[in-house]
């Protein structure tokens, strides 16, 4: 049993005695697109201490949700078991259910574009398209693939090949058009359309599965 714990026989509780702790979920939301260094961690995570993403990720590692890995360039980085990874389903669910509370835009809270390989396969999760259809979503200077097909949607931060349909637009246009509460054409209005903007409908007016 965890040092802290609820201390009662219930699979959420047992699942907040692991993950419950402030910032461990969103440790979790960072590895989930793949492993990451310690620094860079920190980096994306501003505002926690060193000393409490340290502990956080001890206290993910010994619970069997997050493993050290050796890279071939050298060093360490973080990620997450097989176990661990099934947050993901948990983790979209809640990102789903914030749609509400997301409306209001970022009223001065940070915002990291690696964070739409995860807010956009739970907001368009149940769409498919056949054939396949691929977008580039550029914010901040990132750019972020969204490939919808027979399966649903697959994200891949900074893929190799520029798409040929790109859509340049501030995160609360790209999140109020996966979640359906912006139409394709004022995303048009208010971001910018590279290519061909039928693929665009293509990807986000994708058939519900």
């Amino acid at each position: 049993m965890p040092a802290r714990s609820y201390g009662h026989y219930c699979g959420l509780a047992r699942s907040l005695d692991v993950v419950g702790d402030r910032w461990s979920l969103l440790i979790v939301r960072e590895l989930l697109p793949g492993p990451m260094r310690y620094g860079e961690l920190s980096a994306a995570l501003g505002g926690i201490a060193t000393n409490l993403l340290a502990d956080r990720l001890r206290s993910l590692e010994s619970a069997g949700v997050v493993e050290r890995r050796l890279r071939e360039a050298g060093g360490v980085a973080y990620a997450l078991t097989p176990w661990g990874a099934q947050l993901r389903e948990p983790i979209e669910g809640l990102v789903r259910w914030a749609t509400p509370l997301m409306a209001s835009g970022r009223d001065g809270d940070a915002f990291q574009p690696r964070w739409l390989a995860v807010a956009l396969p739970a907001l368009l999760a149940g769409r498919t398209a056949e054939p396949a259809a691929e977008v580039g979503i550029e914010v901040g200077g990132m750019l972020i693939a969204l490939r919808l097909d027979a399966t649903g949607p697959h994200v891949t931060v900074e893929p190799g090949d520029r798409p040929g349909t790109v859509l340049a637009a501030e995160p609360e246009v790209v999140l109020g058009l996966a979640a359906g509460a912006l139409t394709l054409d004022r995303a048009r209005s208010v971001g910018r359309v590279e290519g061909d903007p039928r693929v665009l409908a293509a990807v986000f007016a994708g058939t519900p599965a």
